[in-house]
């Protein structure tokens, strides 16, 4: 038996995993067109390759479909209740770090802080009769940690395109989105609240609770985990 390795299957995310892999004697390639998403594994026995998009990782993850897979731990966090439950974290790679921040417009020179933000919603709802508007793609990741920073007059409302813009779109009065370096926030005319991110995310290397593991694959796992140098 096999276990599979589900590994981002485009840019930089892939790239630097296979660097990643292939710095501890294991190579992993892409085979076929770009349009084909078969791989080969190399310097291992019994590790089938899967290329998959990084957002449809944690689901693979968490259904058994995949045994190991790399991903951005805020994906991880985002699409999957009680995530701690479904996977394990094997290992942090030390790339693709950005942060889960909150921004709003840098106009609100009063606002800096959560506490700032839970004010001005409950003003912007007595005012304008509706809940202060937050655009995003993290729905879980925001509305649980706002709950547990105690604000409340507030609506996640969902961000498809360019989070970033949706201020000034008028669709959205503050944002919660990805950043590495915070030159589209400024860009835009936003700033961060202070008190630090949301999450600080990075690519990482995740073990499927849910999937099969026989005898044969536990003894694959432990001579990954050794190649790898990672622990368990």
């Amino acid at each position: 038996m096999t276990i599979k390795l589900g590994v981002p299957s485009k840019g930089r995310l892939m790239e630097k995993t296979f660097d990643w892999f292939a710095e501890r004697g294991i190579t992993l390639s892409r085979t076929g067109s770009d349009r084909e998403y078969a791989g080969a594994v190399t310097g291992i026995d019994g590790v089938e390759l899967v290329l998959l998009s990084a957002g449809e990782i944690p689901r693979e993850l968490a259904t058994g479909r995949i045994h190991l897979g790399v991903t951005g731990s805020d994906l991880v966090r985002e699409k999957l209740g009680m995530w701690e439950e479904k996977v394990r974290e094997l290992a942090q790679m030390g790339f693709g770090h950005a942060d889960l921040v909150i921004a709003v417009p840098r106009a609100w020179v009063d606002v800096t802080t959560l506490d700032d933000l839970d004010a001005v919603a409950a003003a912007f709802r007595r005012h304008h009769g509706f809940r202060l508007r937050i655009a995003t793609k993290y729905h879980r990741l925001i509305r649980d940690y706002l709950r547990d920073n105690g604000v409340a007059d507030y609506q996640l409302v969902d961000s498809q395109g360019a989070t970033e813009g949706t201020v000034k779109n008028e669709t959205a009065e503050a944002i919660a989105d990805i950043t590495s370096t915070g030159e589209t926030l400024r860009a835009n005319h936003l700033k961060v609240l202070s008190g630090g991110p949301v999450h600080r995310s990075q690519a990482t290397l995740f073990k499927s609770r849910q999937a099969p593991w026989d005898k044969a694959e536990r003894e694959t796992l432990t001579a990954l985990i050794a190649r790898l140098d990672i622990g368990d």
